[in-house]
Protein backbone atom coordinates (compact mmCIF):
# COMPACT_ATOMS: atom_id res chain seq x y z
CA UNK A 1 0.00 0.00 0.00
CA UNK A 2 1.29 3.43 -0.94
CA UNK A 3 1.64 5.65 2.12
CA UNK A 4 3.82 8.58 0.95
CA UNK A 5 3.64 10.07 -2.54
CA UNK A 6 6.19 12.68 -3.60
CA UNK A 7 4.91 15.23 -6.13
CA UNK A 8 7.54 17.67 -7.44
CA UNK A 9 5.89 21.04 -8.07
CA UNK A 10 7.28 23.69 -10.39
CA UNK A 11 4.17 25.70 -11.22
CA UNK A 12 3.70 24.14 -14.65
CA UNK A 13 0.34 22.77 -15.80
CA UNK A 14 1.97 19.33 -15.91
CA UNK A 15 2.95 19.46 -12.23
CA UNK A 16 -0.61 20.54 -11.34
CA UNK A 17 -1.92 17.58 -13.35
CA UNK A 18 0.49 15.29 -11.47
CA UNK A 19 -0.85 16.61 -8.16
CA UNK A 20 -4.44 16.02 -9.25
CA UNK A 21 -3.54 12.49 -10.38
CA UNK A 22 -1.82 11.75 -7.06
CA UNK A 23 -4.79 12.98 -5.03
CA UNK A 24 -7.26 10.96 -7.12
CA UNK A 25 -5.20 7.74 -7.31
CA UNK A 26 -3.88 7.69 -3.73
CA UNK A 27 -6.57 9.26 -1.50
CA UNK A 28 -5.34 7.36 1.57
CA UNK A 29 -1.70 8.39 1.15
CA UNK A 30 0.11 11.46 2.40
CA UNK A 31 0.94 13.64 -0.59
CA UNK A 32 4.23 15.46 -0.22
CA UNK A 33 4.52 18.58 -2.39
CA UNK A 34 8.19 19.00 -3.20
CA UNK A 35 9.90 22.01 -4.74
CA UNK A 36 13.56 22.24 -5.67
CA UNK A 37 15.22 25.63 -5.82
CA UNK A 38 17.90 25.29 -8.48
CA UNK A 39 20.82 27.63 -7.68
CA UNK A 40 21.85 27.64 -11.34
CA UNK A 41 18.73 29.69 -12.07
CA UNK A 42 19.75 32.40 -9.60
CA UNK A 43 21.39 35.69 -10.38
CA UNK A 44 19.08 37.25 -12.92
CA UNK A 45 15.57 38.52 -12.48
CA UNK A 46 13.21 36.64 -14.77
CA UNK A 47 11.08 39.75 -15.08
CA UNK A 48 13.77 42.21 -16.05
CA UNK A 49 16.80 40.20 -17.13
CA UNK A 50 19.07 42.26 -14.90
CA UNK A 51 21.30 40.92 -12.16
CA UNK A 52 19.80 40.77 -8.66
CA UNK A 53 21.37 39.83 -5.36
CA UNK A 54 21.50 36.13 -4.52
CA UNK A 55 19.70 36.78 -1.23
CA UNK A 56 16.87 38.59 -3.01
CA UNK A 57 16.62 35.83 -5.63
CA UNK A 58 16.60 33.11 -2.97
CA UNK A 59 13.87 34.85 -0.95
CA UNK A 60 11.77 35.24 -4.12
CA UNK A 61 12.26 31.54 -4.89
CA UNK A 62 11.16 30.53 -1.39
CA UNK A 63 8.05 32.75 -1.67
CA UNK A 64 7.18 31.17 -5.02
CA UNK A 65 7.52 27.71 -3.45
CA UNK A 66 5.17 28.68 -0.62
CA UNK A 67 2.66 29.96 -3.15
CA UNK A 68 2.84 26.63 -5.02
CA UNK A 69 2.31 24.77 -1.75
CA UNK A 70 -0.69 26.90 -0.79
CA UNK A 71 -2.39 26.05 -4.09
CA UNK A 72 -1.47 22.37 -3.82
CA UNK A 73 -2.65 22.18 -0.21
CA UNK A 74 -6.04 23.54 -1.29
CA UNK A 75 -6.36 20.85 -3.96
CA UNK A 76 -5.28 17.99 -1.70
CA UNK A 77 -7.15 18.97 1.44
CA UNK A 78 -10.23 19.77 -0.66
CA UNK A 79 -10.31 16.06 -1.45
CA UNK A 80 -9.56 15.03 2.13
CA UNK A 81 -5.96 14.05 1.39
CA UNK A 82 -3.18 14.78 3.90
CA UNK A 83 -0.67 17.23 2.41
CA UNK A 84 2.87 18.05 3.50
CA UNK A 85 5.41 20.27 1.79
CA UNK A 86 9.16 20.48 1.52
CA UNK A 87 11.61 22.78 -0.27
CA UNK A 88 15.20 21.78 -1.01
CA UNK A 89 18.06 23.47 -2.83
CA UNK A 90 19.97 21.63 -5.55
CA UNK A 91 19.82 20.16 -9.02
CA UNK A 92 16.18 19.08 -9.49
CA UNK A 93 16.47 15.47 -10.70
CA UNK A 94 19.25 14.56 -8.27
CA UNK A 95 17.51 16.24 -5.32
CA UNK A 96 14.17 14.55 -6.05
CA UNK A 97 15.74 11.08 -6.22
CA UNK A 98 17.89 11.58 -3.13
CA UNK A 99 14.99 12.91 -1.09
CA UNK A 100 12.77 9.99 -2.09
CA UNK A 101 15.49 7.50 -1.17
CA UNK A 102 16.19 9.07 2.21
CA UNK A 103 12.60 9.76 3.36
CA UNK A 104 10.52 6.61 2.94
CA UNK A 105 8.73 7.76 -0.21
CA UNK A 106 6.72 4.96 -1.85
CA UNK A 107 5.95 6.62 -5.18
CA UNK A 108 6.98 9.70 -7.19
CA UNK A 109 4.35 11.29 -9.41
CA UNK A 110 5.58 14.13 -11.58
CA UNK A 111 4.67 16.13 -14.62
CA UNK A 112 6.48 15.97 -17.93
CA UNK A 113 7.16 18.99 -20.06
CA UNK A 114 7.08 16.75 -23.09
CA UNK A 115 10.26 18.15 -24.61
CA UNK A 116 11.40 16.50 -27.78
CA UNK A 117 14.12 16.81 -30.37
CA UNK A 118 17.04 19.17 -29.84
CA UNK A 119 15.70 20.82 -26.66
CA UNK A 120 15.47 17.43 -24.97
CA UNK A 121 19.01 16.52 -26.02
CA UNK A 122 20.51 19.87 -25.00
CA UNK A 123 18.54 20.56 -21.85
CA UNK A 124 17.84 17.04 -20.66
CA UNK A 125 14.66 16.15 -18.89
CA UNK A 126 14.16 16.19 -15.15
CA UNK A 127 11.42 13.58 -15.44
CA UNK A 128 13.56 11.31 -17.59
CA UNK A 129 16.50 11.55 -15.18
CA UNK A 130 14.26 10.82 -12.20
CA UNK A 131 12.79 7.77 -13.97
CA UNK A 132 16.27 6.47 -14.77
CA UNK A 133 17.76 7.04 -11.30
CA UNK A 134 14.90 6.45 -8.89
CA UNK A 135 14.74 3.34 -6.72
CA UNK A 136 10.99 3.86 -6.16
CA UNK A 137 8.24 3.71 -8.81
CA UNK A 138 7.79 6.90 -10.85
CA UNK A 139 4.64 7.92 -12.69
CA UNK A 140 5.04 10.68 -15.29
CA UNK A 141 1.85 12.60 -16.05
CA UNK A 142 1.45 14.43 -19.36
Amino acid sequence: MTKRVLVPLDGSPQSRDALTFAVEEYPEATVLGFHVIDPIEGGYSVRTGIPISSEEWFEDAKEQAESLFDEAREVAEGEGVTFESRTEVGRPSRTIVEYADENDVDQIIMGSHGRSGVSRILLGSVAENVVRRSTVPVTVVR
